[in-house]
């Protein structure tokens, strides 16, 4: 990606002060996605980027919601599942769950315990960078082989 768009990218994402608590900076992105040419030039360089950490790719995984606007995509490109991590009591099945840290609380994970095997290499996407990855690491036997958000976009 050159320059330029990553520049017009970095201007589009807003920040909110004290949202959703006092102390928060919320980032929103979603201007990013009223520019179908910028959003499009974010998720091919997100998938460069995958590429570019991981030769060897099982499934894509994202985290609720907002990672769903990037995850199925990237999986789709890649040939591989996507698999989701909700929010607790949002999937149907035995799930595994974790809860995490959030800069603002706590919060519950779930995927489905069928969802990968043992081994699998697994790309894990968000939004921006909130969680480090952490809530999945304990779901799954999968090995994480690349984590990428929005914020760490080249």
């Amino acid at each position: 990606m050159d320059a330029a768009t990553l520049n017009e990218i970095r201007d589009e994402i807003r920040g909110y002060p004290d949202f959703p608590k006092k102390g928060i900076l919320f980032r929103d992105i979603f201007s990013v996605l009223r520019k179908p040419a910028l959003f499009e030039a974010l998720l091919e360089s997100m998938l460069a980027e995958i590429k570019k950490k991981t030769t060897t790719v099982n499934a894509v995984t994202a985290l609720e919601s907002r990672g769903f606007l990037f995850g199925p995509y990237l999986a789709m490109k890649l040939n591989v599942p996507f698999i989701p991590l909700r929010k607790k009591g949002k999937l149907p099945g035995e799930c595994v769950q974790t809860t995490y840290a959030l800069e603002y609380g706590h919060d519950v994970l779930e995927m489905q315990k069928d969802a990968l095997k043992a081994g699998d290499n697994v790309v894990i996407v968000d939004d921006l960078l909130a969680t480090g990855g952490k809530p999945w690491r304990p779901l799954s036997s999968g090995r994480v082989t690349a984590f990428l958000s929005l914020s760490q976009a080249p």
